[in-house]
């Protein structure tokens, strides 16, 4: 087995301004107006009586320290980020363009949008710029033929069809852990 010794630079997020800023607005969101609703919650379960036995109280407790544990969790990501620039050339494969690629394998046609670690989700068809085939496509062109290296035994090939510059990530949420 093969171990991956990583710099405290690599271990650290990259994330754009736009992320930080969204991180600090949900931690606005749950120190300003979701703590003294859950804090209520805790005060109103624990009057019902015994504590031992109390599911509501222990089920506002869990909810009041997951939302501790949320607002802990984004602070240290804000304060270990790597700021990084989120604009490309014109031409060029950015964070948070959309791009269309080709699969040489089985000539299958996917679009992909390039985000941050913390906006990721595969499921939704965005992929990180940390990802195998997001490090691949950063910087590339329309028309490029690209290969993908998953490790030192495996690679593919995609080509790159479309790109969409549009940079909106308003809609995209960030991951919860």
């Amino acid at each position: 087995m093969e171990y991956v010794i990583r710099t405290v630079s690599e271990m650290k997020d990259r994330l754009t301004q736009s992320d930080i800023k969204k991180m600090e607005e949900e931690i606005e969101y749950r120190r300003v107006t979701l703590r003294p609703q859950l804090l209520e919650h805790v005060k109103t379960a624990r009057a019902h009586g015994d504590l031992s036995e109390n599911f509501e109280y222990k089920a506002a407790k869990q909810e009041k320290n997951r939302n501790e544990s949320r607002i802990r969790y984004l602070e240290k990501m804000i304060k270990s980020a790597v700021i990084i620039d989120d604009s490309a050339r014109d031409d060029e494969i950015g964070i948070n363009n959309t791009v269309t690629v080709e699969f040489e394998d089985d000539h299958t046609l996917e679009s992909y949008k390039i985000v941050t670690t913390i906006r990721s989700n595969s499921l939704k068809g965005l992929i990180s710029i940390e990802s195998p085939l997001g490090k691949a496509l950063m910087g590339h062109k329309a028309g490029d033929k690209i290969e993908v290296r998953v490790d030192d035994n495996i690679s593919y090939y995609v080509t790159v069809k479309e790109i969409d510059k549009s940079t909106d990530d308003s809609t995209d949420e960030l991951n919860s852990y």
